[in-house]
């Protein structure tokens, strides 16, 4: 029974692909390319088509595809791109899931923390309702085609999750370059904070929940242990042994930069804690940033 992966090109997708190969579990992945490899199976969320066949009798599903959230400018076409990329894909991979004579046993979906909107220095668990913002939306609507799969008797888990960090990739490594020159500083107000997940702690929380069948609905992709922003800053200066500027960002200069992807992404606290994950007796490997920051590093 083989485990099917859509967006397992992407960081995170990667390190599962591999991390559950390695534990001898057969995974299929879901491209858009004309299949080249037996674990490859095709699909195109543009033109509304997937290989059912492929899905037939599997035993997990993991959903990871989307468009990236930061990295350019949200334009009204590259927002539209966000939404569909995700609301649509899911959509289409639920509709041949609710389909199937042999349908997996759990599905679990990517989703973000942004659905919590701003929550200040609030410490919120899954239990905490929607906020407000475009991501918040966003979220919300991904989450909704996501739970359809719940509807049909399928387990679904919805992976909340927060900044991922590893040296590979993502958002830490667009970032690497600019603090290892000793230009890294503090965001808007630095207040904020920053909920984060070692990459390998989010490959151990998938793993976990796709083996619990008590757990589904959200669930926290995060450490027990989110910074302020400018502590993380301060955190990854030491971490990569470089100063960093005393002087934060300020926000309307983010605001120009990067439009409303700095008001709805970068700016925003979320102090989010991993209620369900722990509750559930998931370990986590890396609970200090300090010592996150250095293991991916």
């Amino acid at each position: 029974m083989a485990i099917i992966v859509t967006g397992a090109s992407g960081l995170i997708g990667t390190a599962l692909v591999e991390a559950l190969r390695a534990e001898g579990r057969q995974v299929v992945r879901l491209v858009r390319h004309r299949p080249r490899h037996d674990d490859e199976a095709f699909w195109d969320p543009a033109g509304q088509v997937v290989d059912r066949a492929a899905l037939e009798g599997s035993e997990a599903v993991v959903h990871l595809a989307g468009a990236p959230i930061g990295g350019r400018r949200w334009t009204p076409a590259y927002k539209r791109e966000l939404v569909d990329s995700r609301v649509r894909g899911t959509r289409l991979l639920v509709d041949a899931l609710r389909e199937l004579s042999g349908p997996p046993g759990v599905l679990l979906s990517a989703s973000g923390m942004d659905f919590y909107g701003d929550t200040g220095d609030r410490v919120v668990d899954e239990g905490q309702g929607k906020g407000a913002g475009f991501l918040a939306d966003l979220c919300e609507r991904w989450e909704g085609e996501a739970l359809r799969a719940a509807e049909a008797g399928i387990r679904t888990v919805l992976a909340r999750t927060s900044l991922v960090l590893s040296g590979r990739g993502g958002a830490l490594g667009r970032i690497l370059p600019i603090f290892r020159l000793g230009l890294g500083a503090p965001l808007g107000s630095g207040r904020q904070y920053w909920s984060w997940i070692s990459l390998d702690d989010w490959v151990g929380a998938a793993r976990h929940v796709l083996a619990h069948r008590e757990i589904d609905g959200p669930v926290n992709f995060s450490s027990p242990s989110p910074v302020t922003n400018a502590e993380f800053t301060r955190t990854l200066g030491k971490a990569l042994r470089r100063g960093t500027m005393p002087i934060p960002v300020p926000a309307f200069a983010l605001a120009a930069g990067l439009g409303e992807f700095a008001r709805g992404g970068l700016l925003p606290s979320h102090r989010l804690t991993p209620a369900k994950l722990t509750a559930g007796g998931y370990r986590f490997a890396h609970t200090n940033l300090d010592e996150a920051l250095r293991a991916v590093l």
